[in-house]
Parts: C-alpha cells; sequence; structure tokens
C-alpha cells in the first residue's frame, strides 16, 4: 500500500471513533438524567388512615304553611243560610226642565182716532188726535235723493296666467308694459279700450293688453247714490318682470 492511502484508512478510522465516542457520552448523559430525575420525584405517598365516621340522615315532612284567612265554618247541622239579595241603586232622579215665564205681551196699541168734538162750538177745542208729516225708520232696497260722489274700485284683476297667455310670442323673453285708456260699463266690465303707451312698441304687446282687459273688473262710480255708465279709467298690464334700476 502506498502512503496516501494508509493516510486515508487513518482519517476514516478518527473520524469512526469520534462518532462512536460522541454517541456513548449523549447516551451517558441520558441516562444520568433520568436517573437524577426518579430520586427527586420518588414514589408517590400513600393515603393511610382510617374510614370517615358515616352519620345519620333523618328525613321528615315539612309542616303545613300558615294561613292568614280564617277558617272556614264546619259544616253540620243549624238552619240553612238565607238567600243572598242584590241591591241595586235607585235610578237617578231626572231634573225636570226649569219653566221660564212666558214675557208679558204688551197691550194693543189703540186705534187712531181722528180729532172730531162731539157737538159744534163757537171755542176752540182740543182734539183727541191729529195727523200730519213725520219722519221714520224703515227696511228695504230702493233709491232716493242724496248727495255725494264715489270713484270707480277695482274688483278683480286679470291672473297671471292670464297674462303669460298673451303674452306675444315674438317676445316672450322680453319684459313689456302697456297703458289702456278704458269706460266701465255698469256690469262691472271695460269697453271702448285704446293704448295709451306701448313700451316697447311694434312686438304685440299693445293687441296683448287689449285681450287681457276682458278679465278686469271694477264698480262704477256713483253719483248722487246712483251708479255713472262710462266713467274714465287707465289700466297699466306687465307682461313679465320689470327690470331693476
Amino acid at each position: 500500500m502506498s502512503d496516501a492511502e494508509t493516510q486515508y484508512d487513518r482519517r476514516r478510522a478518527r473520524k469512526r471513533w469520534r462518532a462512536f465516542a460522541v454517541f456513548v457520552g449523549v447516551a451517558a448523559a441520558e441516562l444520568g438524567l433520568a436517573l437524577l430525575l426518579g430520586q427527586v420525584k420518588g414514589r408517590a405517598p400513600e393515603i393511610s388512615g382510617a374510614q370517615p365516621r358515616p352519620f345519620e340522615v333523618v328525613l321528615y315532612d315539612p309542616p303545613p304553611p300558615i294561613s292568614l284567612e280564617p277558617p272556614a265554618p264546619e259544616t253540620g247541622g243549624g238552619a240553612p243560610a238565607a238567600p243572598s239579595r242584590i241591591h241595586t241603586p235607585p235610578p237617578p232622579k231626572q231634573v225636570r226642565p226649569v219653566e221660564l215665564p212666558a214675557p208679558p205681551r204688551p197691550a194693543p196699541e189703540p186705534a187712531p182716532v181722528v180729532g172730531v168734538a162731539p157737538s159744534s162750538s163757537p171755542e176752540p177745542g182740543f182734539g183727541q188726535g191729529g195727523a200730519g208729516t213725520g219722519s221714520g225708520s224703515g227696511v228695504g232696497s230702493g233709491s232716493g235723493p242724496g248727495s255725494g260722489a264715489t270713484g270707480p274700485r277695482l274688483i278683480t284683476s286679470p291672473t297671471l296666467a292670464q297674462i303669460r297667455a298673451n303674452h306675444p310670442r315674438q317676445a316672450r323673453s322680453r319684459y313689456g308694459r302697456v297703458e289702456l285708456s278704458c269706460r266701465i260699463r255698469l256690469d262691472s266690465r271695460l269697453e271702448a279700450c285704446r293704448v295709451v303707451s306701448e313700451d316697447p312698441s311694434g312686438v304685440g304687446f299693445g293687441a296683448g293688453g287689449l285681450a287681457v282687459s276682458s278679465y278686469f273688473r271694477f264698480q262704477p262710480a256713483t253719483e248722487n247714490g246712483r251708479p255713472v255708465e262710462g266713467q274714465p279709467v287707465t289700466v297699466g298690464i306687465d307682461f313679465g318682470i320689470p327690470p331693476r334700476r
């Protein structure tokens, strides 16, 4: 054998001895640890002593509960109990309405007597009655003499929807104002209306204002207590919202 092979065999033998020595050391350490734990724990203590003395248990029924109600009467001889009676309260008394005395009737007025003397006498006498002109009160409708005058009063004006319905189509997005001069009829309507002013002009606001005038209602003016027909009045109509100034 060569020297190299001899050295290789020696290295392998050393490695085997080292592994064996490590194994033996680990086994010895585990065995020593097991012996040490056995000595520390020891054996389980044995329970010694006499058995416990038995004791007696006496069972008995509990006493009945104490009742606060009086004891029931004993059944037996004697007279039978009287039948029970139901007492109903008397009906309430009806209160009679108090009669109010009728108001006294006034005595009938005597018939008017015209002042006529029973016999002719040259001296003047006192008549028993007479008739003449005077003033009184009454209820009713009618016309009579009076003085004073009142002006016309607006009763109904056109609604916003009625004004929008007559807004000129070619000026839907524009604001316009029209002033009309009309006359008031006795039935509160307007007639003979004409355009006094139109702004802006030429786009149809005048015609729209004349159409809207039919929705106005006025109470006619009065003179001496009687309505006046044909009283002139001027009305203004705004189409849209007026611009701010």
